[in-house]
C-alpha cells in the first residue's frame, strides 16, 4: 500500500509494483596495503553522519555510539551489519528509479570499507586529538514549525516493561469551530519517545462512521527523524471544523514501564485565507490486501495495483508500505501516449 500526497494543479496514472528483489550490493574486499583505520580519525565522523541519531543515550537504538568506549564492545557486530547493509536501515534499490536524497544516512562503499578494515585491524582507538567534536541532537520533543494549535492524547498510554507490541488507536477531538488550511504538520512524542516505534494520524471528519483504522484521510506520522511536513507557498490542507485526529500508535516494550503520549502540531494559514492548490492525500496503487494470495511453496509474487488519477496533479511525496512477507515495491507513474499528429 501507498500513500501519495498530492497538490490538484499532464494527468498519469500510478502503478505499485511489488514482488522484485532488491539487488544486493557486494562488499568489495579491503585493498592490501591500506592503513588500519582508527575510531578517532576514520570511524567517530561516519557513526555521527549515520547511526548515533539511533544510536545515542535514550534513543531507540539499543546501544550507544558515541564514543569509542561504547562502540569498542560492540566492532564485530557493526562490521556484520553495515557488511550486510542491514545498518544504518536504508532499503532504496541502488539500480532503479531516484538515486539520491538529500536525507540518504546509507553508507558508501569506501565507508563500509572502513569499517570493516578497522575490525579486522583490531579495532584501535587512535589518537584522541582526531575525535571530532560531538554532534549536537536536537530535543526530540521539539517542534520544527511553530503550531499554532497542538492535539494531545487524553491520557498517556503505559507500556509493560515487557510485552509484545502493541496497535493502539485513540481519536482525539482537535477543537476546531470553523475550517481553517493547514500551511504545516508535525507530530512528536511528548513522553516516552524510545517506546513509540511510530505513530499515524488520520482525519475524520463529524460524517465519517465506521471502525477507526478503515476511515480517515492521512494527515502526517512521526517516526524517529521524521520532522514537520511544510507545504510549498501557496498550497494548504483543509481540516473542517468538527474534524477529529486518530491516533495510530505502535508501542513497544523496552525493559521498564514507561509512559508515553504524542502530540500533532498544526501550523495554519491565515483566516480567510484560500490557497491557490489544495494539498490531499490518498491510497494508491493498493489492489485490496484482503485480496493479496500467496500461494505456498512459491517466492516472488507480484501483485500490481493502479490508480487512475482524473485531474492534473504535482506528486509531493510517497510512502511505501509493507510487511514483513513483502520483498520490494515501487511506484511508477504512467503518462498517457502522446497525441497523434493532425
Amino acid at each position: 500500500m501507498s500513500s501519495a500526497r498530492k497538490l490538484v494543479t499532464p494527468a498519469l496514472v500510478l502503478v505499485a509494483v511489488a514482488g522484485f528483489a532488491i539487488t544486493a550490493r557486494a562488499q568489495a574486499p579491503a585493498k592490501s596495503g591500506q592503513p588500519t583505520p582508527t575510531f578517532t580519525k576514520d570511524v567517530a565522523p561516519i557513526f555521527q553522519r549515520s547511526c548515533q541519531v539511533c544510536h545515542r543515550p535514550n534513543s531507540i537504538a539499543p546501544m550507544s555510539l558515541l564514543t569509542y568506549q561504547d562502540a569498542r564492545p560492540w566492532a564485530r557486530s557493526i562490521r556484520n551489519k553495515v557488511v550486510a547493509r542491514d545498518m544504518p536501515p536504508w532499503y532504496i534499490d541502488r539500480t532503479v528509479g531516484i538515486k539520491k536524497f538529500s536525507n540518504d544516512p546509507s553508507l558508501t562503499d569506501e565507508e563500509v570499507s572502513v569499517i570493516s578494515r578497522w575490525v579486522d585491524g583490531g579495532a584501535p582507538m587512535g589518537d584522541p586529538k582526531d575525535m571530532p567534536s560531538p554532534r549536537e541532537f536536537d530535543d526530540l520533543a521539539r517542534f520544527h514549525i511553530k503550531p499554532d494549535l497542538v492535539v494531545s492524547l487524553p491520557a498517556d498510554q503505559i507500556v509493560p516493561a515487557q510485552g509484545p507490541d502493541r496497535w493502539v488507536d485513540v481519536l482525539v477531538d482537535a477543537g476546531l469551530t470553523e475550517d481553517r488550511y493547514l500551511k504545516a504538520v508535525e507530530t512528536k512524542p511528548s513522553k516516552g519517545h524510545r517506546v513509540v516505534h511510530h505513530s499515524v494520524q488520520t482525519m475524520r471528519e463529524a460524517d465519517d462512521s465506521g471502525p477507526t483504522s478503515t476511515l480517515g484521510s492521512l494527515l502526517n506520522e512521526y517516526a524517529l527523524g521524521k520532522n514537520a511536513d511544510v507545504f510549498p507557498e501557496g498550497a494548504g490542507r483543509l481540516i473542517k471544523a468538527g474534524t477529529k485526529i486518530n491516533f495510530n500508535l505502535h508501542l513497544h516494550s523496552i525493559g521498564e514501564e514507561t509512559a508515553a503520549n504524542v502530540q500533532v502540531g498544526l501550523q495554519f494559514y491565515p483566516k480567510d485565507y484560500v490557497p491557490k492548490y489544495i494539498e490531499t492525500t490518498t491510497t494508491v496503487g493498493n489492489s485490496g490486501e484482503r485480496e493479496l494470495d500467496l500461494p505456498p511453496n512459491t517466492d516472488n509474487v507480484r501483485t500490481d495495483g493502479f490508480t487512475v488519477l482524473t485531474r492534473p496533479v504535482r506528486l509531493l511525496s510517497v510512502q511505501p508500505h509493507m510487511h514483513n512477507r513483502g520483498k520490494a515495491m515501487c511506484v511508477e507513474a504512467i503518462f498517457p501516449p502522446a497525441a497523434p499528429a493532425q
